[in-house]
């Protein structure tokens, strides 16, 4: 297909610089396996899943016949007052893969929504045990916790705050960042070690400025992922858990990027031990090909919420979305669910991160303008050093020529990162690094 065979101009295409888009388009038509065609028909490996969300590949059979099948027995109904077989399957696999008694599943349509809806069981949650005062949120900086307003207040991405600051949530605070680009510059599979205690800062000044009894959650990527794949330092996590535990308060997880595998175990929360009280969820969990999300909630939040004398005629939270468990999204992410235990595809994302962590590192450290390497899971990440007066173009310009040279990468900020499919063979590994290598080189 010739570009011109169609028309670019309504699509406003989202995180994107569309006046350069429209110079050089980038449309893809076609995808299998490790790999997407672009609308002149050449061939580009899918080094970023697809925006961390195709885990098993493209074009998977199983997956796609279970959404016909499911188009052809129940396309749509609603789940407001009633529900249908393939939410609660859904449900039921997501919630024997989560940790502890995490248990019950709300659905919706994105990680943005997930993060909202968070939010909102926290703030129910306070309210239904007679601490409705615990309305303050603590999230960190460089944080991604989606779009929404709720999400854009937690989170910690200046460019997602910078021009909506006047409708964000007002009783919001923010940790400190989990990156030391001094003694933890180049991560290699393990926890940096921290000569402070980053945690010192909630603790001493944060908890006491607004009172512990008035913070209804604190809300973290385990591994900060839009950022540019910034690792937690040894033991944060679990300390962590154990200050919110201390005063009350709730422990939320965004595991949008970190769900379903990409730590080689089924949620960052496996991979670290820690259980928090709420994790978000979408990407991953059907392949990318429907869109789904959720919330999954300890036991203690949704019996909280059970136990109210209101009639029971009365909702208990008012909450949901048009699409909340659709039957379409819920029967891809069943066949998803299937195919990932099937051929053991977690624990090859944890195989194959190594593999891809190894190249990093054996590759990339020491090429101009490189000044960090982190690795863990199956995603990988270079720091370079930035253009002086234009942060981020030096990264930008790579990722283009990466394209060019059938490599899909991702920029944010100055890091380029590479988190591909689980089905990754060493020869995709490669040429990913390989092609990024080269590019680095020539922009230097």
């Amino acid at each position: 297909m010739a570009y011109n065979d169609f028309d670019t101009g309504n699509h406003w295409l989202p995180f994107t610089p569309n006046r350069h888009f429209r110079k050089e388009p980038r449309v893809f038509v076609r995808a299998d396996g490790m790999h997407l065609t672009t609308h002149d028909g050449r061939q580009v490996i899918d080094g970023i899943s697809s925006l961390w969300c195709v885990g098993a590949g493209h074009n998977r059979r199983e997956i796609n016949e279970a959404i016909k099948t499911q188009l052809d027995t129940l396309d749509y109904a609603t789940t407001f007052q009633a529900s249908n077989d393939r939410a609660f399957e859904a449900a039921g696999m997501i919630a024997a893969l989560a940790p502890g008694d995490l248990n019950k599943v709300l659905f919706c349509n994105s990680g943005s929504e997930a993060v909202d809806t968070a939010l909102k069981v926290a703030l129910a949650y306070h309210r239904a045990r007679g601490e409705g005062h615990r309305n303050v949120f603590i999230g960190r900086e460089r944080g991604y916790h989606g779009v929404g307003f709720g999400g854009i207040s937690v989170g910690g991405i200046p460019a997602n705050r910078k021009a909506f600051g006047v409708a964000m949530l007002p009783r919001v605070d923010h940790m400190r960042f989990i990156h030391d680009p001094v003694d933890n510059a180049y991560i290699h599979g393990k926890d940096p070690v921290w000569k402070e205690d980053p945690l010192l800062e909630l603790e001493q000044r944060i908890l006491p400025l607004h009172d512990p009894s008035n913070v209804a959650a604190v809300i973290v990527e385990p591994v900060a992922g839009s950022a540019g794949w910034y690792l937690p330092p040894q033991g944060y996590l679990k300390r962590l858990r154990e200050i919110c535990d201390k005063h009350g308060i709730l422990l939320i997880f965004d595991e949008v990027i970190t769900g379903f595998g990409r730590m080689g175990t089924p949620f960052a929360a496996d991979f670290y031990g820690v259980v928090p009280d709420m994790m978000t969820f979408a990407k991953c969990v059907t392949n990318g090909v429907q869109p789904l999300g959720g919330v999954v909630c300890r036991d203690k939040l949704y019996d909280q919420m059970m136990k109210t004398d209101a009639p029971e005629h009365v909702v208990e939270f008012f909450h949901g979305y048009t699409y909340s468990g659709h039957p379409v999204a819920c029967a891809a992410a069943v066949a998803t669910l299937q195919l990932y235990q099937q051929h053991n595809l977690f624990q090859r994302a944890g195989e194959m991160g190594k593999v891809l962590g190894d190249a990093f590192h054996s590759t990339l450290k020491g090429l101009p303008n490189v000044i960090g390497i982190r690795s863990l899971g199956c995603a990988s990440a270079v720091e370079l050093a930035p253009i002086a007066g234009t942060p981020g173009k030096r990264a930008y310009d790579i990722f283009l020529d990466c394209f060019k040279r059938g490599a899909w990468v991702r920029p944010a900020g100055d890091v380029l990162v590479i988190a591909p499919p689980y089905i990754v063979e060493k020869s995709h590994i490669e040429q990913l690094v390989g092609t990024l290598a080269e590019s680095i080189r020539r922009h230097a």
